[in-house]
């Protein structure tokens, strides 16, 4: 069946639905593909908040600029993050007027929270559930809307480009374009044609190539790998950004996040004997950046060979803690735990990735015609580092100017008549799902064991050999098989984690996220602009 709309939006976070209800509102007809439902996002999963700068008394925009770049570790982009931190308050309104309930003092002003790397209090939240609000309240508006179509339990298998109409395409042809995408209906085994004068990924990161996340499992980097395959840029991709504290419950997967909020509030990380540690690492103790404590918890397991440390707030007013972290105190209570009076044993688990589809200021990707907003993007934002709770505002600053920018131009992209479609004549289903269970098993071990927290050389080359094994036998898998969502999230899974070990080989310095045994400090003559054609 062929599908055809003004935009097609793959994925259904923070960044995908506020492009669409935008669209809308000029009349355009969008179409929203979820791999699963409008729930399943990681957007849902975002405890912490939104920051932006709204108290002008003691905050202004050069004081977020500047933490911004310096978690970056002056990787950033000045004119992303300028753009980024001065578009903040409009948009912040805007989620206001969509319905997002953010927490006020008794005066009416925003209930502001501090985390790691702020220099003053700028975070937008809703109790600890900040990015479950945001995404019931675009949900709702969603759903409400005549002009959006979601389709749940669709899998995006390829982005459709001139390759899929005969011609040769390489990294050197210089106006690849996209006319759509090729999805997976789950419910009929069909591949169907969206075509599409504008498409948007928004297919969030890519948690689940890793043992251990906070991401929900659907993040399996499908925008990114179908965009690398097509021939797109992908850039930055060894900044992957390891939450210090997620809930240490062997079994869970994802592991529960514990916000970093918790930590702004007073939190302090103890040893597996309770005592402090941070002091030994960064003077910033607990509010250090997320890669110092990522690293520093990583160093106390390694030596003292616990499986994890601990987060200590029982010092703090119980009531208090209970009305600001209600999930936390409900979740850790149902296995035992009261965090008004037992310290939380927390391990860090793979968060957020800064890299991604390489995009400019108005959210164009390499390819023609195709935008890439949120998490699979990379802005230019986050640089070696995100600053806490700068990926929300990030989201609806380049919807926004992504839609702004596609506006000005649908009208004068026509729909393709000479796509053909999908071909899997001559496939079968596979037979032995045991093959691609194992095999996605293999590759999180491999990017846990030797592309984490901290790497080497040694490791990095190990895990490219053991990658290229796995990437022949699922692509020989792929060919001879009719698609579906298992294998073709393996498919992606392995060409992200390909990436990611690549872009670590490339950056041959310890910069942000990427730390090195063989290269452990900056080298200002480092090539820093890491990136796949």
């Amino acid at each position: 069946m062929t599908y055809k709309y003004d935009y097609l939006v793959i994925g259904s976070g923070i960044a995908g639905m506020s492009f669409a209800l935008k669209a809308s509102r000029h009349g355009r007809k969008v179409a929203i593909v979820c791999k699963s439902t409008l729930e399943d996002a990681n957007t849902n999963f975002a405890q912490g908040g939104v920051a932006s700068v709204t108290n002008l008394e003691v905050d202004d925009f050069e004081k977020h600029i500047h933490d911004t770049m310096v978690a970056g570790d002056w990787l950033s982009d000045p004119a992303a993050v300028e753009q980024v931190v001065r578009n903040a308050p409009a948009q912040i309104r805007e989620l206001v007027e969509w319905g997002v309930d953010f927490d006020r003092k008794e005066d009416g002003s925003f209930d502001l929270h501090r985390e790691g790397g702020h220099s003053e209090f700028r975070i937008l939240h809703h109790a600890d559930n900040t990015g479950a609000e945001i995404q019931e309240s675009l949900i709702r508006r969603i759903r409400a809307d005549r002009n959006i179509d979601v389709f749940d339990h669709r899998f995006a298998v390829e982005i459709i480009t001139q390759h899929h109409l005969g011609k040769i395409v390489t990294r050197r042809t210089p106006d690849i374009t996209c006319y759509g995408a090729y999805i997976l209906d789950e419910n009929t085994g069909k591949v169907d044609t969206f075509l599409a004068r504008v498409t948007v990924m928004a297919t969030g990161g890519i948690g689940a190539v890793y043992g251990t996340t906070s991401n929900p499992l659907v993040s399996t980097g499908d925008g990114i790998a179908m965009v690398y395959r097509a021939k797109g840029t992908v850039k930055d991709m060894e900044f992957i950004q390891f939450h210090p504290t997620t809930l240490y419950h062997p079994g869970d997967r994802p592991s529960f996040l514990i916000t970093e909020a918790m930590r702004g509030y007073g939190a302090v990380l103890k040893d597996i004997n309770g005592r402090e540690f941070m002091h030994k690492y960064d003077e910033r103790l607990s509010l250090a950046p997320r890669d110092i404590v990522a690293r520093a918890i990583d160093n106390e397991m390694k030596q003292s060979g616990s499986d994890h440390v601990y987060l200590d707030v029982t010092h703090k007013d119980p009531e208090e803690t209970r009305r600001h972290f209600p999930n936390i105190y409900e979740k850790c209570l149902s296995l035992g735990i009261d965090i008004t009076r037992d310290m939380i044993p927390v391990v860090p688990a793979a968060h957020y990735l800064c890299g991604g589809i390489k995009v400019n200021l108005d959210g164009e990707s390499s390819i023609r015609r195709l935008y890439a907003l949120g998490e699979c993007s990379c802005t230019g934002l986050h640089g070696g580092n995100r600053l806490a709770s700068n990926s929300l505002i990030e989201a609806v600053v380049y919807a926004d100017a992504a839609e702004r920018h596609a506006e000005a131009h649908v009208d004068g992209y026509d729909f393709r008549t000479d796509v053909p479609d999908w071909n899997d004549e001559g496939t079968e289903h596979p037979d032995e799902m045991v093959l691609i269970t194992q095999t996605e098993k293999e590759v999180s071990d491999i990017m846990s064991y030797y592309v984490g927290i901290v790497r080497s050389d040694l490791r990095l080359h190990r895990a490219w050999n053991r990658l290229d094994i796995l990437y022949q036998e699922t692509e020989d898998l792929f060919r001879r098989s009719k698609p579906t969502r298992q294998l073709c999230e393996l498919r992606n899974i392995i060409n992200v984690a390909y990436l990611v070990m690549r872009q670590a080989l490339e950056r041959k310095e310890s910069r942000g996220l990427h730390y090195t045994v063989d290269y452990p400090h900056p080298t200002p003559e480092a090539d820093t602009t890491s990136g796949a054609q």
